[in-house]
C-alpha cells in the first residue's frame, strides 16, 4: 500500500531512490532540443501532483501498456530543473489489483461529507418560501444529482479542487449567506439560499473526477452555467404552479454569479441577491485559494518570513501568512 506521497517528496534528498504508487494524470511523448525522445508524465495522489520524466522510454523496465487514469508503481528519484521539483523515473509498471487504494490517489475534503450534506439539507428545510423549498428538495431528491453533488470537486484546480469540494464550497457559502442576509434586510434570504445551492450545480456535468480532475466534452462546449440552467429549468417544469417571476430570479442568479461578462457570466448581476451571491462566491473561492497556498508553503518548508510564490488565481501576487509572521501569540 502507499506510504509515500507527493507532499513527502518536497523534502526528499535529490537522487535518493524511492518506490511508490501514483495516478497518471497525463502522458505525452516529447523530445529534447536535440531530438532525443522522452516521456513526460504528470503524476498525482491525494496530496498533490508532480511532473515526471522518463528519459529512456525504450527501457524494458518501463511498461508500455499504461495510460492516463491508471495507477502505476514507479521507482525513481526527485530532481530540480529551473528550480522546479520533478521526478526522474527509472522503472514503471501498472499497479496490480489490490496493490493500491484509489482513495490515496485523489485529494478529498477533510470534512465529513455526511455532516456537510446534513447542513445543506437543513438549510433547504429552513426555507419559508414553499416554492423554493419544492425546487431545492426536488433537486436534492434526484439520486444521480445528489450522488454527484456529494463527490464533485468545485473546480479543476483553482479552489476546492478535491472530492467533495463542491459540497464543501456550497455549505461554506450557506454560512456566509445567512450572515449577509441578516445584516442586509434588503436581501431575500430564501432566494439567496436557493442561489447558493444552485449556482454551481452544473459542475456535476462540467467536470469529471474518475481519473484526476478534468472537463467533460460537454463541459468544454457548454460550461457549467448553461448546464446548471438546463437542469434547473427541467426541475421547475416538473413542479406545477411554480411562479414565473420566481423562475426568472432563480435563473438570473445562476446566469450572473461570475459577476462579469469577461469572467463567463452571460448576464451581469442585476438583483440584490445576485450581487450578494457573486460577492460571497468570489470571496469564498479566493480565501480557500489563499489557504491552499499557505498549506503548500508550509509543506515546502518556507519560513514565516518568506512570502508564497506568485499565485496565478490571485493576479500573480505573493502572499504573507499574517499569523505565522506575527508568531503563535500574535505578538
Amino acid at each position: 500500500m502507499k506510504d509515500l506521497f507527493i507532499e513527502n517528496l518536497t523534502s526528499y534528498e535529490e537522487g535518493r531512490l524511492f518506490d511508490s504508487f501514483f495516478l497518471v494524470l497525463s502522458k505525452q511523448q516529447r523530445a529534447t532540443k536535440n531530438g532525443k525522445p522522452y516521456l513526460n508524465l504528470m503524476l498525482g495522489d491525494k496530496t498533490g501532483q508532480l511532473e515526471a520524466r522518463v528519459w529512456e522510454p525504450g527501457d524494458p523496465r518501463i511498461a508500455k501498456d499504461f495510460d492516463r487514469g491508471q495507477i502505476v508503481k514507479i521507482r525513481g528519484c526527485v530532481s530540480r530543473f529551473n528550480e522546479a521539483l520533478q521526478i526522474k523515473v527509472d522503472q514503471l509498471r501498472p499497479a496490480l489489483p489490490g496493490e493500491a487504494d484509489k482513495a490515496d490517489m485523489l485529494p478529498a475534503t477533510k470534512q465529513d461529507v455526511s455532516v456537510l450534506w446534513s447542513k445543506l439539507q437543513a438549510s433547504v428545510e429552513s426555507l419559508n418560501n414553499a416554492d423554493l423549498k419544492r425546487l431545492l428538495s426536488a433537486v436534492l431528491a434526484d439520486e444521480a444529482v445528489a450522488g454527484a453533488f456529494r463527490e464533485a470537486p468545485a473546480a479543476r484546480g483553482l479552489h476546492h479542487a478535491w472530492l467533495g469540494g463542491l459540497l464543501e464550497h456550497v455549505v461554506s457559502l450557506l454560512g456566509l449567506a445567512e450572515r449577509v442576509a441578516a445584516h442586509y434586510p434588503l436581501l431575500d434570504r430564501d432566494l439567496l439560499i436557493a442561489g447558493v445551492v444552485l449556482h454551481d450545480i452544473g459542475k456535476i456535468y462540467e467536470l469529471t473526477w474518475a481519473a484526476g480532475f478534468d472537463y467533460t466534452v460537454e463541459g468544454i462546449l457548454l460550461g457549467h452555467i448553461q448546464m446548471g440552467v438546463d437542469l434547473v429549468e427541467k426541475k421547475i417544469a416538473a413542479l406545477p404552479g411554480f411562479p414565473d417571476r420566481l423562475r426568472t430570479l432563480v435563473l438570473h442568479m445562476i446566469l450572473s454569479h461570475h459577476g462579469k461578462l469577461e469572467f463567463g457570466s452571460p448576464k451581469l448581476p442585476m438583483t440584490p441577491e445576485a450581487l450578494a451571491l457573486n460577492f460571497i462566491d468570489d470571496f469564498d473561492a479566493k480565501m480557500r485559494a489563499v489557504e491552499s497556498e499557505f498549506e503548500k508553503s508550509e509543506r515546502e518548508g518556507r519560513s514565516p518570513d518568506e512570502l508564497t510564490g506568485k499565485v496565478w488565481s490571485l493576479d500573480n501576487r505573493q502572499l504573507l501568512q499574517t499569523k505565522r509572521w506575527l508568531g503563535e501569540g500574535g505578538e
